[in-house]
């Protein structure tokens, strides 16, 4: 069976790219336990030499691949050439910390007692990873897993495939062997596939409705399982903020970057009632000046969505919202065009009855809704059964703090949204996921201890 590699910009297919069957998984599978073996026996440092190898050749071809990155997922230009440039601060953390998250490390040494720790990979791991930003979440993965000493099994999603064969072309070319790292092509069908075969553990990342059959699917393996899921993040600008203005510029590209299709995007605004309508004018002039159109156009900033599907979805969120009383001050419905184009959407006096304010949207529309008081801010923001991230616009620091404290989330934002660092961990609690990537924990998501009592006679 082939999979068609469809451009969302046009409705044309690209290519067609033969999809993996299960006696390929099984085979991949046997190959790369024996490469595994033989890849963690090697230092830290060789194993790292390739992963810096690997962001040299990313670099170097960085325009042709920002092109199929663009190509597939409809993300414009200038948005796939930042994602490329910007992931590669996963491999500058590694190449600092590396070395010294997987050493062993002395607890004890004195006298005739040793107790020592020693991080062993996990093994063969399956990573399933996203379209989205398929760079930023699978070098958060894939890279990490590599230089641990595991080998790993990559499925791209569908919607990037083509960006997960370069991933497999480079890292070969880097001094990764084959046997160590290995890109499976297919759908939802082949991703089941992977969960039946025996892994040593499962990292994914996309819905929480995949993410959960993914857990309850291999439970049974007691194996490592992470899973990355969406969130409905929340912002609440507050009346102090110096500058409405700015701060209605800085949360509409939270809201509408990469179209809304991002984990971390802002997916729903409260604002103080005394700035409420400056922002809300704000706001729908910055988002009325993006431009759409061709995502290969230099000055495009809105291409089409990724998943023609998910048209259905913003459009039933728009219906209902308008239906239980908010007011339509931007966009609404689908571009007569050939792609998968929604128009940006800004919807006001919002309120939690509406889907928009409580169902994951993931595209470009937005609901925003008046606050009088921090109180009731920090009741909406934890109305969610997602705990991705939060974030505060607030010129008052410790303001800021207290609000953010009582947010049940894995990350969050004062005065800026919609970010990633390789120097803290990426997490979600309750429906956004389990287990962190980055940081030192995610250098370690990827190793098992053992203890070691060693005694002298």
């Amino acid at each position: 069976m082939n999979l068609k590699i469809t451009n969302p910009a046009t409705g044309n297919i690209i290519t067609e790219l033969l999809c993996n069957t299960k006696e390929d998984i099984q085979a991949k599978l046997n190959a790369l336990r024996t490469g595994q073996k033989a890849w963690s026996k090697r230092p830290v440092q060789e194993r790292l030499d390739c992963i810096v190898k690997f962001g040299e050749l990313i670099k170097e071809n960085s325009e042709a691949l920002a092109l199929i990155l663009t190509e597939e997922t409809g993300k414009p230009l200038q948005q796939s050439r930042n994602e490329i440039n910007g992931a590669h601060s996963r491999i500058d953390h590694l190449s600092q910390y590396a070395e010294q998250w997987l050493s062993n490390e002395i607890l004890v040494n004195v006298g005739a007692t040793h107790e020592k720790i020693v991080y062993e990979p996990l093994g063969v791991i399956a990573n399933i990873s996203a379209w989205n930003f398929p760079y930023n979440v699978g070098y958060n993965v894939f890279l990490y897993a590599l230089v641990a000493g595991n080998a790993v099994m990559y499925k791209p999603s569908e919607y990037a495939a083509l960006t997960g064969k370069q991933f497999e072309k480079y890292l070969h070319l880097a001094g990764v062997p084959e046997h160590v790292f290995q890109c499976v092509i297919g759908d939802g069908s082949l991703g089941q596939v992977l969960l039946e075969e025996d892994f040593d553990g499962y990292f994914f990342t996309g819905s929480y409705a995949t993410g959960k059959h993914i857990a309850q699917t291999v439970a049974h393996k007691l194996v490592p399982v992470q899973l990355e899921l969406g969130g409905k993040d929340p912002l609440f600008i507050a009346e102090d903020v110096l500058d409405v203005k700015q701060a209605a510029i800085n949360a509409a590209e939270g809201a509408f970057y990469n179209n809304g299709q991002s984990c971390c995007a802002v997916e729903r605004i409260y604002v103080s009632e005394s700035i409420y309508d400056a922002f809300v004018d704000a706001f729908v002039a910055e988002v009325g000046a993006y431009v759409i159109g061709d995502p290969k156009d230099e000055s495009t900033f809105i291409g089409p969505l990724t998943r023609l599907q998910q048209i259905d979805v913003l459009s039933k969120q728009v219906k209902d919202a308008i239906a239980k009383g908010a007011a339509l001050k931007l966009g609404g419905q689908p571009i007569e065009h050939d792609g998968n184009y929604f128009q940006p959407t800004v919807l006001v006096d919002c309120n939690h009855d509406m889907e928009v304010m409580m169902q994951e949207s993931f595209g470009p529309i937005i609901g925003i809704q008046k606050v009088t008081s921090d109180k009731e801010a920090i009741a909406l923001m934890k109305d969610t059964p997602y705990g991705l991230t939060a974030a505060v616009f607030s010129s008052n620091e410790q303001r800021a703090m207290s609000i953010l404290q009582e947010m049940n989330t894995g990350t969050v934002y004062w005065n800026c949204c919609d970010r990633v660092s390789p120097n803290v961990p990426w997490s979600g609690r309750k429906n956004s996921g389990l287990g962190s990537t980055l940081s030192s924990q995610g250098i370690r998501a990827f190793v098992q201890p053992k203890a070691y009592h060693l005694r002298t006679i």
